[in-house]
This record gives C-alpha cells, structure tokens and sequence, in this order.
C-alpha cells in the first residue's frame, strides 16, 4: 500500500509504502494568492501528456498530471522545471517530468495524499 504526503514547508513530496519511505521528490507549491489547498485527498486519474515527450509540444503540466480529489488540482509535471523549489503555482504540486513518471507508474488510483 502507498502513501504520498506532502510537506509544503519542505517543498518535498514523499512516497511510503507500507508505511516506510522509500522515495522523496523536490516539487513547487502554490503561490500566496493561490495556495496549495492542506488536507487529505486521494488521487482519482492518472493522464499522460503524450505529446509532451521529447519530440513533442510539452504542456503545463509536464509529462503526467495525477488529478486529486479535490476539484481542479493535482500533482503533475512542468514545461518550467527551473519552478521546483518555489511557490509558483495555481495550488498544484509540481514536479520534474522524470520524477513524476516515476510516481505515476507506482502509485495506483485512489492513493492517498496527505498535504500538510
């Protein structure tokens, strides 16, 4: 079973399995005016951007966008990986495109997030 709990004064995303961390991502976070929303949500679709590969137009929201259960957020990657580290988003969690493939190739739907 997984677990992803986000540390927003950390700017670090950490993935648990079965209750052990077994990895940990640099991300960006929300700005002042549009934070990253805190509670406990759970991941309900996994999108690939396939035409954000190399080769290919990279969108917004990088390579995947992992939509949480709160309406119009997520975890995803970026076109602007110079952004990890700050607060620079809409309230979404950003990622490096290598980091968050990773992610959405181990995490199942309905994961939970933990944002705190």
């Amino acid at each position: 079973m997984y677990l992803i709990v986000v540390e927003l004064k950390r700017f670090r995303l950490y993935l648990y399995q079965n209750g052990r961390q077994i990895r940990s991502y640099p991300i960006a976070i929300g700005r002042a005016a549009s934070t990253t929303p805190e509670g406990t949500y759970r991941i309900i679709n996994k999108v690939p951007y396939p035409n954000s590969y190399p080769g290919g137009p990279l969108s917004p929201f990088g390579t995947y966008w992992l939509g949480l259960s709160r309406p119009h957020y997520g975890i995803h990657g970026t076109n602007r990986p110079s952004s990890i580290g700050k607060r620079v988003s809409r309230g979404c969690i950003r990622m490096y495109n290598h980091h968050v493939n990773e992610l959405a190739r181990m995490v199942p739907i309905g994961t939970t997030v933990i944002i705190r």
